[in-house]
Order: C-alpha cells, then structure tokens, then sequence
C-alpha cells in the first residue's frame, strides 16, 4: 500500500496510490495520516479499503510529507563505508546519530532554499523508516515489526556548518527545506526486504550517485534496535538511514556543492522519486 499527503502546504489531505498511480481521496476515512493512523490496526482500517471506491484525485497535485506530526527526524551517518572513504573517516564501530530539526521536513518536489552565505550545500539520497509502533529496548529480530514503511529522503546537507562549526553534525542537517520526504509512505510489507533496493540521485541530469541499501553497514532492522536503547522512537518519526558515495564532499577532482538553478532528482526501488530546483536565500522568506 502506498499512501500519501497531497494539496498545499500546511493543508495536505490524505490520500492512497491506486494500481494506476492516482491519487484516491483517503479524507472520508481519516482526517490526516499522523502516528496515530499508521500503526497496525490503522494500516489494516486502511488497506480493507477498495481504492476504487475512494474518490480519485484530478490533476497533479502537490505531494506533502507522508506523514503528519513528526516528533523527532532522526539521521544516521557515514553508514555506507565507501561514502565513509570518499568521506575521509572511519568506518563507524556504532552507528553515527544526529538530528535533523523537524522544521526541515517538507514535500518532496518542493523548491530547497541554500542558506544564507552557503557554498557548500549538498545532496544525500536516502532510505527513509517510518515508525509504526512505539519502539523502547526492542530486540533486532523484533525491530521491524515496529515499522510501518519507507519512503525517499534527500538529506540535504551544508558542508560547512556540518563539519567546520564545531564537533557537532546537527547545525549543518536542518536548514529550513533540508528535509525532503516522499512522496510516498510504502508500508514494510509491499517494500519487502528494506535491504534490497536501488537508490540514485542526479544533479542537473548528471548521474552522481548510484547504489543500493545492500550495501548499508548498519541494517534497518539493527538501527531501530540501537535507537531504541536510548531514545523512545514514536509512531510518526522518521529515520533517514545514510547514504552511498557520490555526493558532492566526495568529487573529484574536488568536491562541487550545489548552486541557485541547480536541479535534484532521486528515487529509491518501490518508494518512489522526488525533484528540488535549488534556490537562493532572501531575507523574509
């Protein structure tokens, strides 16, 4: 099951992808998709639904985040060893935690604004967990079981802020518009194996980027399990996974960060694609 948020930012309304790709209205059956609708009985309410029997959706609207009302954006890094090595550091004994502020996320075709000054804005595509269950010191081999699907992330990056301001990643991962999600939530169990799927991302139609989460050191199922020991992960919040080599840091001859004009896209196997134009900051905005 794939499903959705769509119509204008702050006013999304909740809708489900039919076998064709539309968009069918899910708002006579729930108010919004928040934490509290995607847990399992919700997805079962949900998916005892005939998609023909929900209004289809005209046009082509704008996807929203997947999901309402995330509490915390959690980000795991250097989580593919040869983005490690383009990276120049060391393959992670543990996983690398930090946050990305919640005030980042928005859709994932909506324009990305560079931050003031910056000239070294990045891209990361990522897998992205949605939780679905309440997960507190749950077991590895349970881990999945509280998840309730993937989706695409862009975990856009400054460079600077990220590495050059002090021990801490967090102040270079949240920039307003940093937090692309979509445009789909796909539930874990049309997904399958979250270890098995492609991922790319191109810049200005430039292939820069070209892997898949097989090669990923910390698994899905490992990273709930290692958050889970000292944080409560809520349904609703999301975990962006890591990314594979190719992002700009990592370029050669030497790295190249992106500029106002420049165009995003990236897409991950079942989840779906997302498009950013790149655009300068202005005071007021």
């Amino acid at each position: 099951m794939k499903l959705c948020r769509y119509g204008a930012a702050g006013a999304e309304k909740p809708g489900l992808i039919d076998a064709e790709g539309r968009i069918r209205d899910l708002s006579g059956h729930v108010a919004d998709l928040t934490g509290a609708e995607i847990g399992a009985a919700g997805l079962a309410r949900l998916k005892a639904i005939d998609p023909a029997s929900l209004p289809l959706v005209e046009g082509t609207p704008r996807y929203g985040p997947p999901v309402a009302g995330t509490r915390q954006f959690v980000a795991i890094g250097l989580n593919y060893a040869d983005h490690a090595a383009e990276s120049n550091l060391p393959i992670p004994s543990e996983p690398v935690v930090f946050n990305k502020w919640i005030t980042c996320i928005q859709g994932p075709n909506d324009p990305v604004t560079i931050p003031r000054g910056s000239k070294k804005t990045d891209w990361e595509v990522e897998l992205g967990v949605i939780i679905g269950t309440r997960a507190s010191y749950v077991e590895e081999a349970d881990a999945l079981d509280h998840v309730a699907g993937y989706c695409t992330i862009n975990d856009v990056s400054e460079r600077h802020w990220q590495t050059e301001r002090g021990p801490t990643w967090d102040k270079g991962k949240g920039f307003p518009t940093f937090g692309p999600i979509g445009p789909w939530l796909v539930t874990a169990d049309e997904v399958g194996d979250p270890q098995a799927l492609s991922m790319w991302l191109s810049v200005n139609g430039k292939r820069v980027q070209d892997g898949g989460t097989a090669t990923m050191i910390f698994t899905v199922a490992q990273i709930v399990s290692y958050l889970s020991q000292f944080m409560v992960l809520e349904p609703g919040d999301v975990i962006t996974t890591g990314t594979p080599p190719g992002v700009g840091l990592g370029q050669k001859p030497e790295p190249w960060y992106l500029k106002a004009g420049d165009v995003v896209e990236l897409g991950i196997e079942k989840l779906g694609a997302q498009r950013q134009d790149f655009v300068a900051w202005e005071a007021g905005k």
